[in-house]
């Protein structure tokens, strides 16, 4: 059964999308630590991230830089973090979150609670900064 990354990348699911190629898709994270917070996911359903091959890493990776600098662009901050967890949905993920402070990326911090027009202001920031 197809998890649901891979049903947001294939548009089944509804998402604020970011950016996205023929591999990899960028989407708003639905509880973000601050605006800007966004998934980078292979389209591939992996579960790990070092579950992928060595050359889809590297593209993921990069296509996850050319994010986090729309991010940074779109949310100035002194850099944009980017974290691996991947034990709350089974599909290998990057979390870019913008940072002035290293609190900024504390997992454990409340979550912002946006509405459906902030989630869509966000999302159109980061692609018209792509």
């Amino acid at each position: 059964m197809a998890s649901i990354f891979s049903k947001i990348a294939a548009g089944e699911i509804p998402s604020y999308k970011c950016a996205e190629n023929d591999k990899f898709y960028a989407f708003l994270d639905i509880n973000p630590l601050v605006k800007g917070h966004t998934l980078v996911i292979p389209r591939r359903e992996v579960d790990y991230i070092f579950d992928l091959t060595d050359e889809e890493l590297a593209e993921m990776t990069v296509f996850a830089k050319h994010v986090a600098e729309a991010i940074k662009k779109a949310f100035p901050c002194k850099k944009v973090g980017m974290a691996v967890l991947g034990l709350e949905v089974p599909h290998a993920h990057i979390h870019l979150i913008p940072m002035n402070s290293e609190k900024d990326m504390l997992f454990s911090n409340p979550k912002l609670k946006l509405t459906d027009e902030e989630f869509e202001e966000i999302a159109r920031k980061i692609r018209e900064a792509m």
